[in-house]
């Protein structure tokens, strides 16, 4: 007789609660055992750690993180805890998951109105935006339905999750709303106060115009905001987000762009989405923030079990990568000779002599936008964006496709063994919204700031290597990314095997120093060929790498959290006390940052003492030049001249670099920022020509940015003659306008006023030299075209390349006295030389 299963075995037996156990009663289990780093992550969380809320796994890209947070969730659905929730940042992830949960025998569902996860007795696997939105299956404050309990939520790329979480609660009002028009007439005056220059931009609909509206007149005009947007909340572009931010519009940032109007807290009131903040457990699973500060700030993440994340013992399940920047080798490789060197080795041509003596191979390039990858249009098989990476990424898992580029995809993305031998890094993803954009200017030089870029930097790296077996090529270019690897301060952020990984690559890069393309092509061939030499290295450097025992969590992070939810419920004094606590921690070290915090205070104390927080505010501005001004405005402070230029130019670069290298990457990446024909990268150019002047010797300010009026550079050339510069590189026109003419005449007026004392040398960038025709120039004024700009160019790299060929020598005064003489970079010849009288048409 048939014998029947459904009564054998199936008694007493209860359900079993450890993962490991789980995994191990797996009828048909994907491999034979779990990996050593997931058994050992496990057995920590569930012995030591289920009973904490909020949980940080830190493991290295590839590490098998998916199936550690399936088997937690199925652990804690098998425990009776509740509803099992597993949050991906897209859809395309999402079938990820699912498919690994199929493998690893977890059931799992797609659809919250699912019974099997309504019952829990399945895992509902979805995307961030299906949970955190203003209309929210899971039940949002004041919306009348019962929230769904939740007995664990899963964070999966936990750094990815920030960004679109941070997203989901911003209000953005495009210009061509109703709504738009009517709140920049309402704090039209404001935005004019605040910057006569930026008004002018948002009127001239610049898509470089950037104006924070005061918080003072944000907060003091609720109400007609409140009726100027609340009328369209159920439309499409608000329904999502109202809820969120209705009951904290006036704790809100507001910024004004010739693209929206964007409103977004300090931190995401995550309060209104209860079924998050009240599941029992959060689990946050991440490979590469080494600040873990955001977790608290976005997810409101309790700080001291954020700074004690779950890892494996040791930090060597990553694979093997060699990681080179080109430039930082030999500063004249180009980035097109490195562009012909990856469609070769995509061809299976790696020594470069045009005949295929190896395996094609998959080059993957990752670029933050459609302008960089224009550059690589002519070596690339396929140029993908988001929406064909699916169908994309299949195709290189399944065999050769040749060199494709990724645009603005540097997370999420999953390309183990031969979907990418070769992974080459061409930029990072800029700031795009207006909040970001202002954060990029006033942070500039904070170690906040850096942080982040460095995170992106490292997931775009993590992508070509998904497990300890795995092995993948990286190349860095450009001059910002070879110095994030090459600086102390920036090497100090990449998580600990990265920093390993990266020791043993510079001492390959110091050997091949100064060398061609070719002996880039043997290191890397060493790689992909799996030199025994090479593998043995690379494991030997992994070997005793630890992950940080404790997680990276800022104390002003912690005080932003803070005051943000007792602003929330009405504390604001309380809010503005607890900031100014973080405040006095950070002593005389991050000043930039402490600018920052103490503008946020005054914009709580400005609910409940006005003159307290301009007070406040006035102090702000001592800190960071580029915060509000407050309302009786900052006045100018008269730029004064180096006594002697060289000397100061010696001092600031004895500050800036330690060798040699450090300073002639530092100098091209400033030229790398003036990108000529994208108004989007305006305000790089425009803090690099700042920074330009300082590394010459020139005092060098951004009137524009910190008084909210006058020119976007000012350079004291000498005592007695200042350069006022406007830049226009983002133009595109054969002639030069009438209001950029009109500009640069304002802003000579602008010094004329305030320092009457000195001669205006009147100086434009612009890709012609040519006044059109309804224009009128201003007298004496000179222009730097592209060609003169080329040749700026050279001269500095080579002023730079001169100082760095001997230890020290760029702190030396006469050496730095006699290069800018040898290159008319002094300040009696560099706009005769740099720059040409402007023509009329």
């Amino acid at each position: 007789m048939a014998l029947d299963w459904d009564r054998i075995g199936t008694g007493d037996s209860e359900a079993l609660l450890r993962p490991r156990d789980i995994y191990a009663g797996l009828a048909s289990r994907p491999w034979p055992y779990l990996r050593h780093e997931q058994g050992e992550v496990l057995d920590t969380w569930f012995d030591h750690r289920r009973d904490d809320r909020d949980v940080v796994i830190k493991q290295n890209t590839g590490g098998g993180k998916t199936a550690v947070g399936l088997l937690i969730a199925q652990s804690t659905l098998n425990e009776g805890i509740g509803k099992a929730v597993y949050l991906t940042p897209d859809n395309y992830l999402v079938k990820q998951v699912r498919e690994e949960a199929d493998r690893l025998g977890v059931a799992t569902t797609d659809d919250p109105y699912d019974p099997a996860f309504i019952a829990a007795q399945a895992v509902l696997v979805t995307n961030y935006q299906k949970l955190i939105n203003g209309k929210s299956a899971f039940g949002v404050v004041g919306d009348g339905k019962e929230p769904l309990g939740l007995g664990i939520v899963v964070v999966d790329d936990a750094h990815a999750a920030l960004a679109r979480t941070e997203d989901q609660f911003r209000l953005r009002v495009p210009a061509g709303h109703e709504a738009y028009g009517k709140l920049l007439e309402l704090f039209a005056q404001d935005l004019r106060h605040q910057s006569a220059n930026a008004w002018a931009e948002l009127e001239d609909k610049d898509p470089t115009a950037l104006a924070p509206i005061p918080f003072w007149a944000w907060a003091g005009k609720q109400d007609e905001v409140l009726r100027i947007l609340r009328p369209h909340r159920e439309e499409r572009a608000f329904k999502f987000v109202w809820p969120l931010l209705a009951e904290v519009m006036h704790l809100c940032t507001a910024t004004a762009t010739s693209a929206a109007i964007e409103i977004r807290p300090s931190c995401p009131p995550i309060d209104r989405i209860p079924s998050f903040v009240r599941a029992r457990r959060r689990v946050y699973l991440t490979a590469t923030l080494a600040d873990d500060s955001a977790l608290v700030t976005d997810f409101g993440a309790d700080p001291a079990l954020v700074a004690q994340p779950v890892t494996p013992g040791s930090a060597a399940d990553l694979g093997e990568r060699m990681i080179l920047a080109p430039v930082a080798l030999n500063p004249d490789l180009d980035d097109e000779a490195v562009r012909v060197l990856a469609r070769q080795f995509a061809d299976g041509d790696q020594d470069g002599d045009g005949v295929a003596e190896a395996e094609p191979v998959n080059v993957v390039v990752l670029v933050p936008s459609d302008p960089a990858a224009a550059a690589w249009q002519r070596y690339a098989d396929h140029i993908w964006h988001v929406g064909d990476l699916e169908a994309g990424v299949k195709h290189l898992q399944a065999g050769t496709v040749g060199l494709v580029v990724l645009v603005n995809k540097y997370d999420g993305v999953n390309l183990p063994a031969g979907a990418c031998r070769l992974l080459i890094l061409d930029g990072v993803p800029r700031p795009l919204d207006g909040v970001e954009r202002r954060e990029a200017v006033a942070l500039a030089d904070s170690t906040v700031r850096l942080a982040r870029e460095i995170q992106r930097i490292e997931q775009g790296m993590g992508r070509g290597v998904r497990d300890g077996e795995d092995y993948c090529a990286v190349l860095l270019l450009g001059a910002k990314l070879a110095t994030a690897i090459h600086e102390p301060r920036h090497l100090a952020l990449f998580s600990p095997a990265t920093q390993a990984q990266l020791k043993l690559s510079r001492d390959i890069a110091g050997q091949i120093r100064g060398e061609g393309l070719n002996a880039v092509r043997q290191a890397l061939r060493a790689c992909l060929g799996r030199v025994p030499q090479w593998r043995e290295r690379s494991r030997r450097a992994l070997a005793e790498v630890r992950y940080a025992e404790h997680g990276t969590v800022r104390d002003e992070a912690v005080a932003l959290r803070e005051a943000f939810d007792l602003a929330a419920t009405g504390r604001t004094p309380a809010a503005a006390e607890r900031v100014q606590k973080a405040v006095n921690a950070l002593g005389d070290g991050d000043t930039a940052l402490r600018g920052w915090l103490r503008e946020q205070k005054a914009a709580y104390l400005h609910l409940t003492d006005p003159v307290a927080a301009q007070q406040a505010l006035a102090g702000a501005l001592n800190d960071n030049t580029f915060v509000l001004r407050p309302v009786n405005g900052g006045a100018p402070v008269q730029l004064k001249a180096a006594a002697v230029q060289s000397r100061a130019a010696a001092e600031f670069l004895a500050v800036q670099y330690r060798d040699g290298t450090g300073l002639r990457l530092g100098v091209q990446s400033l030229f790398e920022d003036v990108v000529w024909g994208e108004e989007e990268r305006s305000d790089d150019a425009e803090r690099a020509w700042q920074q330009l002047g300082l590394h010459l010797g020139f005092a060098s300010t951004r009137p524009e940015k910190q008084y909210g009026t006058g020119p976007d550079n000012l350079w004291a050339l000498s005592a007695a003659r200042q350069a006022v510069v406007e830049l226009k590189t983002g133009c595109t026109t054969d002639t030069i306008a009438k209001k950029d003419m009109d500009q640069l005449g304002g802003s000579v007026r602008w010094l004329n006023d305030h320092n009457p004392e000195v001669e205006a040398v009147a100086v434009m960038l612009h890709p012609s030299q040519v006044s059109d025709a309804r224009a009128t120039a201003v007298p004496g004024m000179r222009v730097v075209t592209p060609p003169l700009f080329e040749k700026l160019k050279e001269a500095v790299t080579s002023y730079a390349a001169a100082l760095a060929g001997s230890p020290d020598r760029w702190a030396d005064e006469q050496a730095v006295r006699d290069q800018l003489a040898h290159h008319k970079l002094t300040g009696d010849r560099f706009f005769t030389t740099y720059a040409e009288p402007v023509r009329t048409s």
